[in-house]
């Protein structure tokens, strides 16, 4: 969070308007930390949105002439939304995603790691570490001013009050259990092993 990605979804698609195309941006009706109807980054900025429930209503939303279609926080939606977004590309359409790769655990959020493996571009943007000011990557959710435990549940929607960016290593995820070696799988094991050597900062 505080990267800047409902940002950048904006400045895209306000672009693609000054270019003269027909855009369309929808978000999860869960987010209406400002508004309903809008897609709003933290710094003000904002674009009218449509909240949907489901990726299953947007295909019929989305208006013949609809040439860019924007989706923010991606990764509060269903599984089906890889379908739809399939199916918008195919139709000629040009979609733009933004969401988090990762929950407040630091690991992979939603349809997000899909959507990245399929996407033609990605772009990952980062925020500052409170803690260090390092760049930070992670997402730390914050229960009554202590770091979330690993079972709390994975979508609350919030702001900076119940959330904060962290970099890995001032990343706190407290009763996260590692998994014992006997019951990762191969190419868990691989990973495992590849983390101890490769530098993942």
């Amino acid at each position: 969070m505080f990267s800047g990605k409902s940002e950048e979804l904006i400045r895209r698609v306000k672009r693609a308007v000054i270019a003269r195309r027909s855009v369309h941006v929808f978000k999860p009706v869960i987010d209406d930390r400002y508004g309903a109807l809008v897609v709003r980054s933290h710094d003000g900025d904002s674009f009218i949105a449509r909240p949907v429930r489901t990726s299953e209503e947007i295909p019929a939303l989305v208006a013949l002439d609809t040439s860019v279609v924007g989706i923010d926080e991606v990764q509060f939606f269903d599984p089906g939304i890889v379908h739809v977004i399939r199916s918008l590309v195919a139709s000629g359409r040009r979609v733009i995603c933004a969401g988090l790769d990762q929950d407040f655990r630091g690991e992979p959020f939603g349809p997000v790691p899909t959507l990245l493996a399929l996407a033609e571009r990605v772009e990952k943007l980062e925020a500052i570490c409170v803690v260090c000011g390092e760049a930070a990557t992670r997402t730390q959710r914050i229960v009554d001013g202590i770091p979330a435990f690993y079972d709390d549940p994975i979508i609350v929607v919030g702001a900076k009050e119940a959330y904060e960016a962290r970099c890995r290593s001032c990343h706190e995820v407290p009763r996260r259990m590692p998994t014992p070696p006997s019951e990762l799988k191969s190419s868990e094991e691989r990973l495992r092993r590849d983390e101890r050597v490769l530098d993942l900062e």
